[in-house]
C-alpha cells in the first residue's frame, strides 16, 4: 500500500490533464502503470532505447516527488549512470513541501540534473553542481 493514496484508477488523480492527454496521443507516448513505486518496465524499456544508441537523455516529471518519481530517477540512473537524466522540479509535487525539497536533495546528490524553480540550479558544471 502506497504511503500516501495518489493516482487511483479512475479518479481525476489518475487521469492525465486534457492539453496533457492531447499531446501523450499526438505523440504516441506509452503509459505505464504500476503498482509500487517505481516501475521496471519503464526502466527496462528505457535502457533498451539506451543501448541502442537512441537515447540523448530522460526528462521525469510527476506525483509524488517523494515517492515515485524519486525511485524511478534513482532506478534509471543506476541502469544507464552516463546518461543525463533531469527531474522538472516545476513540474512535480511531494507530499508536503519539505519532503518535495528532501527528494529534489536525494536525487541532486546521485547526480541527477534538477532544473526549475525549486532553488539554485543544478546544471552540470555551475558553481552549484
Amino acid at each position: 500500500m502506497l504511503p500516501v493514496p495518489h493516482c487511483i484508477a479512475g479518479t481525476d488523480g489518475w487521469r492525465f490533464p486534457v492539453e496533457l492527454e492531447q499531446l501523450r496521443q499526438e505523440r504516441k507516448a506509452k503509459v505505464y502503470e504500476k503498482s509500487c513505486f517505481g516501475s521496471t518496465r519503464l526502466m527496462a524499456d528505457l535502457k533498451k532505447i539506451y543501448d541502442q544508441k537512441n537515447l540523448d537523455s530522460i526528462e521525469i516529471v510527476g506525483l509524488c516527488t517523494d515517492i515515485c518519481v524519486v525511485s524511478n530517477a534513482l532506478m534509471l540512473k543506476a541502469a544507464m549512470p552516463e546518461l543525463p537524466i533531469y527531474v522538472d522540479a516545476d513540474c512535480c509535487a511531494g507530499v508536503s513541501p519539505e519532503k518535495h525539497e528532501a527528494a529534489l536533495s536525494v536525487m541532486e546528490s546521485c547526480q541527477i540534473i534538477v532544473k526549475g524553480g525549486h532553488r539554485a540550479q543544478s546544471e552540470p558544471g555551475s558553481q552549484n553542481g
